[in-house]
């Protein structure tokens, strides 16, 4: 796999487009002013209850107009320290070692989820490095994979199609998305990150890429479209939470 991140430099490009507003002609009207005279009606008993029962109906109205849905932004979340250990190291350095002082990145987790323990098997072949997922709907979780060797990011549908080859799941999403969209962008330190967003028929997801020391890290964010629809506004802030150390 490591053919498929070449050092060539990265490239952007841009275009814009500009319109010239069209020119109206307009032709002005003349009219001779119209005076009409209008004789103010006296207000009646039955006029005034009309007005009454009116205004009390649009209280009423407006009273009990629900007010619109606000992001929940009481959601509670804690740190994960990932050390990306190799599958020699699973298990842990020893000694007073913390995961904190020997962190390579770092990602938001939201309050009540749970931590699936990754087996050295599976951090040997896919490099996944963490888990968590929801308990109540498995299927909506986040976790890291990283691999080593590598100093710099390939063009970013290289870099994508090349995650899928040892993921299953991302391989059908991909296939089946509705939309795939992906931007490059840069920390305060000018470190490089791409991001993509893949719209499936069944499931959404958020995935961060980023190389240093001589590592590459791709985290994901992934539920189903219910769990998406519901919850995108906490699982983007899991998405934009992720970061290497020393780029914070």
């Amino acid at each position: 796999m490591a053919a498929i991140f070449s050092p060539s430099a990265l490239l952007s490009t841009s275009t814009s487009t500009s319109t010239t507003p069209s020119k109206r002609t307009q032709t002005p009207i003349l009219t001779k002013p119209t005076h009409l005279a209008i004789q103010p009606s006296k207000p009646t008993l039955s006029n005034l209850t009309t007005s009454l029962t009116a205004v009390a109906a649009a209280a009423i109205i407006l009273s009990s107009t629900p007010e619109p849905a606000l992001a929940d932004s009481s959601a509670k979340y804690s740190i994960y320290y990932g050390t990306a250990a190799s599958a020699a190291n699973y298990g842990g350095y020893g000694g007073n070692s913390s995961k904190k002082d020997s962190a390579e990145y770092i990602y938001d987790v939201p309050e009540g989820w749970k931590e699936r323990l990754v087996s050295k098997v599976e951090k040997g072949t896919n490099g996944t490095d963490s888990e968590f997922y929801n308990p109540k709907k498995k299927t909506e979780k986040e976790y890291l994979t990283f691999l080593a060797g590598f100093r710099q990011l390939a063009p970013k549908d290289v870099v994508l199609n090349n995650l899928a080859l040892s993921d299953v799941n991302l391989q059908d999403q991909i296939a089946n998305a509705e939309s795939l969209t992906s931007e490059e962008r840069k920390d305060e330190n000018g470190q490089v990150y791409y991001d993509y967003e893949i719209d499936g028929a069944g499931s959404h997801s958020l995935i961060s890429v980023t190389c240093t020391k001589n590592k590459l890290y791709a985290h994901f964010v992934t539920a189903p479209n219910p769990e998406w629809n519901r919850d995108q506004h906490m699982l983007k802030h899991l998405h934009e939470s992720f970061k290497t150390v020393g780029s914070y």
